[in-house]
């Protein structure tokens, strides 16, 4: 499964104390059962209208139907709730152990999963924000908040009744929104630490992307300065792709079609 190319370039990295960067997307929460975003548990339907996640998820759709977009959120939040993570997040985890200060990662998930099987905050860079906490939608503050704690405890969306009067903001009182990046904005550092994800990446020596077919600015900025600059990418994925392209015309880099999980713990043992 692991090339011997990949082989040497992880041992490489291991004898010259390099640094890696992991960059994680859908595929990796797939493996715990949270289908892809533009999977069929996506849409939404309000009224006799059915909607795209690329609908759903905007600043227009919060404007035009607040509740209906909470509703959309608290659905995926449920999900998100009653799975835990797999062996892929616990791989990144013990590569961080190893790696220690030499570790980086960047992740389009907002399932919170990574910090569940044990990342640290400080370099888990979650570009697209955390399902797990809402904030001002007037901006008030810049302030994040823990969804309330009844929101734990709801089983269905319909009981969004429930919660509704609970999703403001605690210091003007005004309605809250999720603390995710939607399509309709842009990454900033202040909510989504941006600009620092991007220098931990690009001070990299290895990037190792996990089940993200790298359709995000973001991610695409971050495999395109390895790619110019000639230097390493291992790409992990079920198919290849785009990313799997440039990976192997990366120095030292490859393809490992395989699920996440399996590849990552297999790679995460030729790392020191």
């Amino acid at each position: 499964m692991i090339s011997e190319t990949i082989k040497k370039t992880l041992q490489k990295i291991s004898d010259n104390q390099g640094k890696v960067c992991f960059l994680t997307g859908a595929g990796v929460s797939a493996e715990s059962g949270i289908r892809t975003f533009r999977g069929k548990d996506g849409y939404w339907t309000v009224g006799s209208d059915v909607y795209t996640p690329q609908e759903m998820a905007t600043n227009r759709m919060f404007r035009q139907s607040p509740e209906d977009c909470w509703k959309w959120y608290l659905m995926r939040f449920l999900i998100c709730r009653d799975v835990e993570p797999n062996p892929g997040h616990y791989a990144i985890v013990e590569a961080e152990k190893k790696l220690d200060e030499r570790f980086s990662l960047v992740t389009q998930n907002i399932d919170g999963l990574h910090l569940r099987a044990g990342s640290s905050k400080d370099r888990c860079f979650q570009i697209h924000g955390s399902i797990n906490y809402m904030r001002c939608s007037l901006e008030c503050s810049d302030e994040l908040f823990p969804l309330p704690e009844e929101c734990t405890r709801i089983t269905e969306t319909e009981d969004f009744e429930s919660v509704r009067d609970l999703l403001i903001c605690p210091d003007c009182g005004s309605m809250s929104r999720p603390h995710v990046l939607w399509f309709d904005e842009c990454y900033n550092e202040v909510h989504y630490r941006a600009d620092s994800a991007v220098t931990f990446a690009q001070s990299s020596d290895l990037l190792i992307v996990a089940g993200t077919t790298l359709m995000t600015t973001l991610p695409s900025i971050i495999m395109e300065h390895f790619y110019n600059y000639d230097k390493p990418v291992i790409n992990i994925d079920i198919e290849p792709g785009n990313a799997s392209r440039l990976a192997e015309a990366t120095n030292g880099g490859g393809f490992i079609k395989a699920s996440s999980a399996e590849a990552l713990t297999g790679l995460v043992k030729f790392l020191d």
